[in-house]
């Protein structure tokens, strides 16, 4: 679990960085323009780091699955070797698919006004942008959306269904609480993640909603990757110690 949480951190320092230095900038110096070549770097990244950590989060599922359901054999399942070929497996998957969307994007003709109505390179701004046309990219980039973000989703599901029919076979509550606060920072992690993602990606891309998309878009890029570190060090029980100790400190 730590093994991924460690990779899980690792993506959460370069995520946000893709978008959120470059908003910093643009509104400190009042530059908001971004080159064409930088654009499509920042739009493949965003894109990259985002599937990386749907494959992260469902691999995680399947480890507390094997940990809570087959507990026996979790250190023969989850081996050290079997972790790290996941962890890169779902690295390169992520950058691989990403890259195909970033050529057809790039591919596109964009001759009308050229002011994106987002505060990053995303991939409805970019089409509405476009005047070539762009159904063939549009189902290209669901297509692949649900596949990332479906299948991933539905490895967590079944992972979870699982777990909770493993969990009430236990035969006393400290057991079956102890077995649940091992996937508890997991599953707040999932919640506040996929809530955001399928509700931008799983749908047609349509221009009545754009404006709600760049406040929705915030919580993955942003928020999500502030919350993680305090999700899951709140479970180490020195570190809520060390939380109690700082509240009760605190001058009234």
């Amino acid at each position: 679990m730590y093994f991924f949480i460690c990779g899980l951190s690792f993506l959460e320092i370069w995520y946000p960085s893709v978008t959120v230095p470059r908003l910093l900038w643009a509104l400190l110096t009042k530059v908001a323009s971004i080159s064409i070549v930088g654009c499509m770097i920042q739009y493949y990244f965003h894109f990259a780091f985002g599937a990386i950590e749907n494959f992260i989060l469902a691999i995680m599922a399947y480890d507390r699955y094997v940990a809570v359901c087959n507990p026996l054999r979790y250190l023969l399942i989850m081996s050290p070797q079997v972790c790290l070929k996941l962890l890169l497996a779902s690295w390169m998957s992520g950058c691989v698919i990403t890259g195909i969307s970033t050529l057809q994007v790039s591919n596109l003709s964009f001759c009308s006004n050229n002011e994106i109505d987002h505060y990053y390179c995303d991939f409805a701004p970019l089409i509405s942008l476009s005047c070539s046309d762009t159904s063939r990219v549009q189902m290209s980039f669901f297509v692949f959306a649900c596949f990332i973000i479906f299948g991933c989703f539905l490895v967590i599901s079944l992972s979870y269904i699982c777990i909770i029919q493993t969990t009430l076979t236990f035969s006393t509550f400290s057991i079956r609480r102890k077995a649940f606060s091992t996937c508890a920072s997991h599953l707040i992690v999932v919640i506040l993640f996929y809530g955001t993602t399928i509700f931008m990606f799983i749908r047609p891309t349509t221009g009545d909603l754009l404006h709600l998309n760049k406040i929705i878009s915030m919580i993955p890029s942003i928020l999500t990757p502030l919350l993680n570190p305090i999700i899951y060090t709140l479970r180490n029980q020195e570190v809520k110690e060390a939380v109690k100790r700082f509240v009760q400190n605190m001058p009234e």
